[in-house]
């Protein structure tokens, strides 16, 4: 666990992807994660509870937004590598730029 976070505060991440595909991208993981996971989704807004954090998933013209929070800045590392490695995997034929910034609240979109 995180020494600057005992577990009280939640930690949070987002990333914002170009992509002219994000709705497809969207849809791609959250129909993955729902075979093992609790997702909703439709095709401009998506949430997936993972046991070790939630992530939300927002689809607009030319981007894709990914809003991760976890209970320590471990759980948020894997959290990120999971969602990261499976996007990369949809989106092979695009060379994607993605990079975390962390300690933005997930607000409900919803």
């Amino acid at each position: 666990m995180d020494e600057m976070n005992d577990g009280a505060n939640p930690r949070h991440s987002r990333a914002d992807i170009a992509t002219g595909n994000a709705s497809l991208y969207l849809q791609q993981l959250c129909k993955h994660f729902a075979h093992k996971l609790d997702v909703e989704f439709d095709k401009q807004v998506g949430s997936v509870r993972f046991s070790i954090g939630h992530c939300k998933l927002l689809a607009q013209d030319g981007w894709l937004r990914l809003c991760l929070d976890a209970p320590d800045s471990d759980a948020l590392q894997q959290l990120q590598e999971v969602v990261e490695r499976h996007l990369v995997r949809f989106a092979f034929r695009e060379h994607l730029s993605i990079e975390w910034r962390r300690d933005f609240p997930v607000r409900d979109s919803r």
